[in-house]
């Protein structure tokens, strides 16, 4: 025989679900607002942990031009258009040369391109290659870092940059 479960009950049971999800839910280790050479707002970046791996970068871009676009961690926390130098070069702790297909490379703060589409849109998912400890050190050391998004595809190979061009968004990471 079935018995039907009391309103009270069932908003019990629903909330406890609720409240198990929400604490399922890591919070972000790092995030960054996106802004172009103009200062326009351009999307987000948020890196995340995850039980039992490496964090996971997410990239998320809106009201950039349309093709493949380089990406990388950069060693300094700062984005100062209309050219972002100030970001500093690629995060490099290991002193590394540049790209996943170079045989001397990579820097830590590589990445793989991103496509952004014909409406400006474009995202990117990536583990990092270090756990959430060694990360933190890293991004949150006395200058910070920040995420930049280049002009064109990277080449995965030519030190220091990949030949991406020019820098067209930035995002300072932030702790989370």
């Amino acid at each position: 025989m079935t018995r039907p479960i009391p309103a009270i009950a069932g908003t019990a049971l629903a909330l406890a679900f609720a409240g198990a999800a929400a604490a399922a839910t890591p919070a972000p280790l790092a995030t960054g607002t996106f802004a172009t050479a103009s200062g326009a707002a351009a999307g987000t970046a948020t890196i995340v942990p995850q039980a039992g791996g490496n964090p996971v970068l997410h990239v998320k871009v809106s009201g950039l031009p349309a093709g493949v676009h380089g990406v990388h961690i950069h060693a300094v926390g700062q984005c100062e258009g209309p050219a972002f130098t100030t970001a500093g070069g690629h995060l490099n702790p290991a002193g590394h040369q540049h790209g996943k297909d170079n045989p001397a490379g990579m820097h830590l703060g590589d990445l793989p391109n991103m496509t952004v589409d014909a409406q400006g849109n474009g995202e990117l998912t990536q583990a990092m290659p270090v756990d959430a400890a060694t990360l933190r050190a890293q991004l949150f050391d006395a200058d910070g870092a920040a995420v930049v998004v280049h002009a064109k595809a990277d080449d995965y190979r030519t030190d220091p940059s990949g030949n991406s061009g020019d820098r067209i968004a930035c995002a300072v990471l932030k702790a989370g």
